[in-house]
């Protein structure tokens, strides 16, 4: 049996982890960590809250889990498209053609479940999670885009711009770390 060339593991890197330092692995932004992994009942308590708002086709529907999560959670086509099939199958939702596109749509079915069986939080939200917390990780993704932005169509002087910049950032972010440890005593 061959096996698969695994060349992006985390200990070929070196002893310090990737080149970007702990902490910034594939995974994204703060800990390595990629989005959580959801349970199969959140993917579909997510789809049914979506769809009681409106009609969607699935790659709307995995779009707009991802911008409710500030890109915390990103459902694959693997978790999506099957349970699609599931709640169709149980008579929760039903597809339609339009426009060539194949669009879900909750059934009254469907909103009696969503009602009687989820009335709270959508799974999307992490209510243990600070507001502020939340707009810091969509900030830091907007950055990174802007990053990718400039390195891969900015010209010299731009890039080094870009460079003195995110330097500049860097150093506020460390002094505003720094003022509170001296506020509140703490080394």
């Amino acid at each position: 049996m061959r096996h698969r060339d695994r060349s992006f593991h985390r200990h070929e890197f070196g002893p310090g982890g990737p080149p970007f330092g702990p902490g910034f692995g594939f995974g994204g932004f703060g800990g390595g960590r990629g989005p959580r992994r959801r349970r199969r009942g959140d993917v579909r308590v997510g789809l049914l809250m979506l769809l009681a708002e409106e009609p969607r086709n699935g790659y709307q529907l995995m779009q707009a889990i991802e911008e409710r999560s500030g890109g915390r959670w990103r459902p694959s086509p693997g978790a999506v498209y099957p349970s699609l099939a599931q709640l169709e199958d149980e008579g929760l939702i039903r597809a339609t053609e339009q426009d060539g596109t194949r669009l879900f749509e909750i059934t009254d079915a469907g909103r009696e479940h969503l009602e009687q069986r989820h009335p709270g939080t959508p799974p999307w939200e992490d209510a243990d999670e600070p507001e502020a917390n939340r707009e810091l990780r969509g900030q830091m993704k907007q950055a990174a885009v802007a990053m990718m932005q400039v390195a891969q169509a900015g010209n010299e002087d731009q890039v080094r711009r870009a460079v003195e910049a995110l330097s500049e950032a860097r150093r506020k972010i460390y002094l505003i770390l720094a003022e509170e440890d001296e506020g509140t005593g703490s080394a």
